[in-house]
């Protein structure tokens, strides 16, 4: 249940979160209903809870059933009048976002990125943590200096991304892997660059557990990522097969 102080909180940083009574509670996956169109808000993978400590259950589901769906609400109700932009993958979108009408940049970068990197998210998380195997293992090696320093200048970039944003691992044109921190919800897929991984500075992600420290929650985050699913990330994005 939330209380006054925790409502307050939360709708002071939550960038346009729909303020709720105090005594709303949420089921998995729940979501504010979205204008019919061709982006859908899936369901979380995995219980809001799976992530407990690290990030608790209240968190996941604001997170992913008001934010999350709010990015959706924008595109269907931007390109709702738009059919040819709206039978366009979200990748395609945001790699050619210079060249759309201009009309709908502004609400493809923010809301499109927004749903393709939680989109991303919700999807390596759910884990145990520990440290990558096999192809992902080798390339972090290659091309990062190693599991430790990943973490390190991963850490580091997420702590230093002034206000709000995102840091990433993505996979570069030339085929090595790199750490990127993005400001807003700007998305590596606006470069065409694929994103193995990345996680979440904006305040909503973390503020309940954590509140303004963002190191704790960066150092937190890696106990729940879900390792499996990055290295299929990185098989699908070595074969230009990988979707958002």
């Amino acid at each position: 249940m939330l209380n006054l102080n925790r409502r307050t909180a939360l709708t002071a940083i939550g960038g346009g979160l729909i303020a709720m009574r105090a005594g709303a509670t949420f089921a998995q996956g729940a979501a504010t209903p979205a204008p019919a169109g061709p982006f859908k808000l899936d369901p979380l993978p995995y219980p809001a809870d799976r992530n407990a400590p690290t990030i608790d259950a209240e968190t996941m589901e604001l997170h992913h059933g008001k934010h999350h769906a709010a990015f959706i609400t924008n595109l269907n109700t931007a390109l709702g009048d738009k059919p040819d932009l709206a039978k366009m993958p979200i990748r395609e979108l945001l790699a050619n976002l210079n060249t759309l009408p201009e009309a709908v940049r502004g609400v493809i970068r923010n809301s499109g990125g927004g749903h393709a990197n939680h989109a991303m998210f919700w999807t390596i998380m759910g884990g145990k943590g520990g440290e990558p195997t096999g192809d992902l293992k080798a390339a972090i090696d290659k091309d990062l200096g190693g599991f430790a320093k990943l973490q390190t200048d991963f850490n580091a970039a997420g702590a230093r991304q002034f206000g709000s944003g995102w840091v990433f691992v993505v996979l570069g044109k030339d085929g090595k892997l790199a750490v990127q921190n993005r400001p807003n919800q700007d998305s590596p897929w606006m470069d065409g660059t694929p994103v193995l991984f990345g996680n979440d500075v904006w305040e909503h992600a973390y503020y309940l557990t954590y509140r303004n420290r963002r190191a704790d929650y960066l150092k937190a985050w890696w106990n729940v990522v879900d390792w499996a699913k990055v290295s299929d990330r990185y098989a699908a994005a070595k074969t230009g097969k990988l979707a958002v």
